[in-house]
């Protein structure tokens, strides 16, 4: 659906030049909903208005539909916008246009008639959930509303690519479950792919399928997201899944564990999907002669299943410890890391 090869942006100060997107490769497919996440300053930003050139790449080529955005002249951009769809953080909206013109002005430009801009209207309005609100301006509405006017207009001209920048930062909690619920549901019954801009963790963990990591203008992780929650590679994906899940694995979370419990072993469990409502604690207990001590866990929701960590300590007779250990390991689809054997 998407193919982005070498991508790259550099800006040039007296100094030196800057790289805010630096070789980027990626590969997005139709109908999925494609999480970039980093700081500010990674450069995921700079990336999406690359997508669809708002930004112009210094080198490397971006196909969307079989179409190379990268080669084509300016009228033929102006076509091809129609297909992408764009969501800001700040929402953009014209504040002197009610909520029905706002959504309606994408279908002006494209030169729709009047009778087909208000049935097109329509349909969006409620689709995201603003029946009663058509009339009110920009100054009238939450912040959540503001943005449902913006993914409607976004979604004007039908697009295939809706790219969202930051489309749930300037929202409460409840809001931004409400809009990603919202997402997740325009991706379902409209088939769009989407590819999500944030800094939020829990963002991505709610509704993204993939994931890539931007650090320095780079992608450093890429995965399905269920894997990159389990097996965080870099530093700063570790950063951002600990963000969600609450244990830090390089500093004061298992460190402290291991400290403060000096005997026993000390298991790092990973629960995926099913596995997430298996008793296995009482079941490894009832079989093996050992104490199992539950020191901490967090169990969270992906777009792919959940997952969980849990941290226990066991003690007993070296036997029977390695016996559960095994058990563990070996007869259940949990995943089993020995931390710290104090035994």
């Amino acid at each position: 659906m998407i193919s982005i090869e070498g991508l790259s942006k550099y800006y040039t100060s007296k100094k030196n030049q800057i790289a805010a997107v630096d070789d980027l490769t990626l590969n997005i497919k139709e109908g999925e909903i494609f999480g970039v996440i980093g700081y500010s300053g990674a450069g995921k930003s700079t990336f999406l208005r690359l997508l669809n050139r708002l930004e112009e790449p210094s080198k490397g080529r971006i196909v969307i539909d079989q179409q190379e955005i990268t080669a084509l002249n300016s009228k033929r951009l102006r076509l091809a916008r129609q297909e992408i769809g764009m969501v800001f953080q700040h929402f953009n909206l014209l504040w002197s246009r009610t909520v029905k013109d706002n959504i309606a002005f994408p279908l002006e430009i494209a030169g729709f008639s009047k009778a087909e801009r208000d049935e097109r209207v329509h349909e969006l309005i409620e689709l995201v959930g603003l029946s009663d609100r058509e009339h009110a301006y920009p100054s009238q509405l939450s912040g959540g509303q503001k943005q449902r006017v913006g993914i409607a207009r976004a979604l004007a001209n039908n697009p295939n690519v809706l790219l969202c920048d930051e489309a749930t930062s300037a929202l409460d909690p409840e809001t931004t479950n409400a809009i990603l619920d919202l997402l997740v549901n325009i991706n379902e019954k409209l088939g769009l792919t989407i590819i999500l801009i944030t800094h939020e963790m829990h963002v991505i963990r709610k509704i993204c399928n993939r994931v890539a990591v931007m650090e320095n203008g780079k992608v450093v992780e890429q995965g399905d997201v269920l894997d990159v929650f389990l097996h965080p590679k870099q530093r700063v994906t570790k950063r951002f899944v600990e963000q969600v899940m609450g244990v830090d694995d390089e500093d004061d979370g298992v460190s402290h564990l291991i400290h403060t419990y000096d005997h026993g072993k000390i298991l790092r469990l990973h629960f995926i999907g099913e596995t997430t409502n298996q008793a296995l604690i009482s079941q490894v207990a009832k079989k093996f002669a050992i104490d199992i001590n539950i020191l901490q866990g967090k169990i969270t929701q992906t777009q792919r299943g959940a997952y969980g960590t849990l941290f226990v300590q066991i003690e007993g007779e070296n036997e029977e410890v390695n016996k559960a250990v095994t058990f563990i390991s070996d007869e259940t689809s949990v995943e089993v890391e020995v931390i710290r054997d104090a035994n």
